[in-house]
């Protein structure tokens, strides 16, 4: 497959493989840019914006909507990408496919809503002779780098809003996952998209992300990944907008009076969707001591039930992890927390990048996979005896996407949803729970603004302040 830039489709003689994690064959081969490619986008991307903000907002609406009926028609074709080249199972694909789908079209819809308000200046003497209001208009470049985790849907999450708002975009896709990000632009520009307002360079970062994030014509970035890069994007960025959105450790409480049929099944789910790389996946379960064996049994039996393997077949519940390397750095975190006192209960083998769903108690605060996000196959269990003390435990890590408790009391729901320490509370559902027109994001180290399709409009806009001054009226 090849890069867009500058309105054309280009190739290198340097190429990088993308290969299958199941069994590591060869997928297909990207262009590994350079420098002069990422001056080439650059430029591109300042003149394309001279294009985007003059469409008008009908003209942005179509071309997403129409994308959205492309992707629509070929759901398969997408989803068998994104099961190949990432961790996805074919129905997990599916379903990633399906989301994306609707954030085109939530973004089009959202496209006609970017709106201002008109301004009272006459609320302050001297204001008496003015009129006036303001509107939003388009940041400029948006730089958009994107993970590997959710490769086709959490690049729809930054183009689609771009796009809406009249930006111009440059696409850096996770290097290991760019052929369904490739395969969305090009949906965008057989919808009408003119090529130049979008360039999508495919190399590896630590090559050509400086220069992308650094330089002042990027009037934003909009990161997706982990919390170093975040830190290091942060530091080189200089002067401009930027949304991150860096992971988690997300916590979930079982109450006393929880459901245990549906708390089990949406944290067994929870856990391990997609490999467990997921950043609003389920790590760690505090579970009121009430009920806590009996969660821990169903909780058990049901991960044993679970499938993994070859991620095209129907009945797989779970592929390999998206390299081998990352499958031995969560084998040895579970190794080290054994190591330190924990108590493994199912799971714990490695082959290849295929690491089993795994469930672990007993974990030392000083374990790794205690207190750092596993985005691995793994989930910690805890004995809770107080409401308190089991938000106090949710909230003293240094993360805070989303968070999670399940109970048939409202007064427990309500004081859980205000005192958790995070982004957003599911009650009765697990973390792993997002509508994609959601405020999305978090607070501490797990990002900077939010994602979700009229909150991203709102980040990629700027208000601008029209005033009259009518002496005469």
């Amino acid at each position: 497959m090849k890069m867009l830039l500058d309105g054309q489709w280009v190739d290198s003689d340097d190429k990088i493989k993308v290969l299958d994690p199941y069994d590591n064959s060869v997928v297909d081969t990207i262009p590994s840019a350079t420098a002069a490619d990422v001056e080439t986008a650059l430029a591109a991307a300042t003149r394309g914006f001279e294009i985007t903000k003059r469409m008008t907002v009908y003209e942005r609406a179509q071309i997403l909507s129409k994308a959205a009926g492309i992707i629509a028609d070929r759901l398969e074709e997408f989803a068998v990408v994104i099961a190949r080249e990432a961790s996805k199972t074919i129905n997990e694909a599916r379903k990633e496919t399906s989301r994306c789908i609707n954030t085109l079209t939530c973004s089009a819809e959202e496209a006609k809503r970017i709106l201002g308000e008109t301004i009272p200046f006459d609320s302050f003497p001297g204001g008496e002779m003015r009129r006036g209001y303001y509107y939003r208009f388009p940041i400029g470049v948006v730089l958009a780098i994107t993970p590997f985790n959710d490769p086709l849907n959490l690049v729809a999450h930054k183009l689609g809003p771009a796009i809406a708002a009249g930006n111009s975009v440059i696409l850096k896709p996770a290097t290991v996952t760019p052929l369904s990000a490739i395969k969305l632009v090009e949906a965008l520009v057989e919808a009408g998209l003119p090529p130049e307002a979008i360039q999508l360079i495919t190399g590896i970062g630590s090559v050509i992300g400086d220069p992308l994030v650094s330089d002042e014509r990027v009037r934003m970035v909009s990161f997706t990944g982990g919390v170093e890069a975040g830190k290091h994007i942060a530091s080189v960025a200089g002067i401009k907008k930027i949304g991150m959105e860096l992971g988690s450790n997300s916590p979930v409480i079982v109450w006393q009076d929880a459901d245990l049929d549906l708390a089990v099944e949406s944290c067994v789910s929870g856990s391990f969707w997609a490999a467990g790389q997921n950043c609003i996946g389920v790590q760690r379960l505090l579970i009121h001591r009430d009920i806590y064996d009996e969660f821990k049994k169903r909780f058990v039996a049901r991960t044993k039930q679970y499938k993994i393997g070859d991620k095209l077949k129907e009945d797989t519940d779970m592929g390999p992890m998206i390299t081998e390397t990352e499958a031995e750095r969560v084998e040895r975190w579970v190794n080290e927390a054994v190591e330190k006192g924990a108590t493994l209960l199912t799971g714990g083998k490695r082959e290849g990048a295929l690491y089993e769903p795994t469930v672990l108690e007993n974990v030392p605060p000083e374990a790794t996979i205690h207190h750092e996000e596993v985005f691995g196959p793994t989930v910690n269990l805890y004995p809770i005896d107080e409401l308190d003390k089991a938000i106090k435990e949710a909230n003293s890590l240094p993360y805070g996407l989303l968070a999670a408790i399940f109970t048939n009391n409202v007064e427990v729901a309500f004081k859980a949803a205000y005192d958790l320490d995070c982004g957003g509370v599911m009650i009765n559902d697990s973390t792993d729970y997002r509508l994609d027109s959601m405020p999305f994001g978090g607070v501490k180290y797990s990002g900077l603004g939010r994602e979700g399709l009229k909150f991203s409009l709102q980040e990629m806009t700027e208000p601008k302040v029209i005033c009259f001054n009518l002496p005469g009226i």
